[in-house]
């Protein structure tokens, strides 16, 4: 098998845009750094990378004849955000477990941002005081349990997709649809860098782009930044995923640890804190790009290019395509690190 034969029901407006961010180049005074965009991907709910996720998703939603979406996150997940935007895109009921993954005091922490717009959108959220942990949740099972006690159907959807058997596929099929790209620009991403947390999308690009370099592509760095603050999970969880999906689209051999990257030294010491590197980045970014970046995901891999490029580890010669996430809504829940 390939990436292409399996079913993707279109959630996005297409390909996700890519462009050149020539001011933070210049800054940064090393290699050209360029952006591909699923924050502005798909017209649900601001979008983001797991909305590509579930686009291979939901046909094995659609197919099982469940009713009711079941998912879980942070009380800011990016991910159920997008669940409940699928779900009533599907005109499905939603189930969303909320843990309270970040030590953050904002006063309004459960109530803006992500978790309103699920509400917005009808998905029936439940608060939970558990902490983090990128592994399966107790909590969720108990939601599933219930939807089932009431005479649904769920459809179980783990926390970023990452653990469904699929999740790996929505960015598989990102490393083809990149080189396709690079063919219309004329130009070629030695290095991707991308943050990871649960796993599936960065897991995925290696997948995709280990298929590529084996028909024939030129070799690149997949780097991904780790955002969990549990370095060994995450980097045992993305090599998983990522040879999974390799199994499930034929690519015939065992991927090389060498293909598996997982950086730490931006996380900080919690998931979801900002440290000054993210505070900074995130000011870089939207003030030499009017490009916004969120503190949980993006503001952490953006800080990790930054040291990378400006201590010449991404070397001046390299051309770099930074995977913007999404997960902006985040921001209304951490207005206070702006104040100045």
């Amino acid at each position: 098998m390939s990436i292409h034969d399996f079913e993707r029901y279109p959630l996005t407006f297409g390909p996700s845009p890519v462009h050149h961010l020539d001011r933070l180049t210049a800054h940064l005074g090393g290699a050209q750094v360029w952006a591909k965009r699923e924050d502005v991907s798909s017209g649900l709910a601001y979008g983001g990378n797991k909305t590509r996720k579930l686009e291979y998703i939901v046909p094995d939603v659609l197919a099982s004849g469940a009713d009711t979406l079941v998912s879980i996150g942070g009380y800011q997940s990016n991910h159920t955000r997008q669940v409940a935007a699928v779900g009533a895109k599907l005109g499905l009921k939603v189930k969303l477990v909320q843990e309270r993954w970040v030590d953050w005091d904002d006063p309004v922490n459960d109530k803006v941002g992500n978790i309103l717009l699920s509400r917005i959108m009808g998905a029936d959220t439940r608060l939970d005081p558990s902490g983090f942990d990128i592994g399966i949740r107790r909590s969720w099972q108990e939601a599933i349990d219930e939807v089932e006690a009431g005479g649904g159907t769920p459809y179980p959807i783990p926390a970023g997709a990452s653990e469904h058997r699929l999740g790996g596929l929505g960015f598989a099929n990102w490393a083809y649809e990149v080189a396709e790209q690079e063919q219309q620009l004329g130009v070629f991403f030695d290095t991707i860098v991308v943050c990871t947390v649960t796993g599936s999308t960065h897991a995925g690009m290696i997948a995709g782009f280990a298929a590529l370099e084996d028909a024939g592509g030129r070799p690149r760095r997949v780097l991904g930044i780790d955002a969990s603050a549990t370095i060994e999970k995450t980097r045992d969880q993305v090599a998983r995923i990522a040879r999974n999906t390799a199994e499930l689209i034929g690519l015939g051999r065992e991927l090389r640890d060498d293909e598996i990257t997982v950086l730490e030294g931006w996380a900080g010491d919690l998931y979801g804190i900002p440290v000054e590197s993210t505070i900074e980045a995130i000011k870089l970014s939207g003030r030499l790009e009017g490009m916004i970046i969120d503190p949980v995901y993006e503001g952490k891999s953006m800080a990790g290019l930054v040291d990378l490029v400006t201590s010449g580890e991404i070397s001046k010669d390299s051309t770099v395509l930074y995977a913007h996430l999404g997960g902006q809504p985040a921001l209304n829940a951490y207005s206070g690190i702006f104040d100045s």
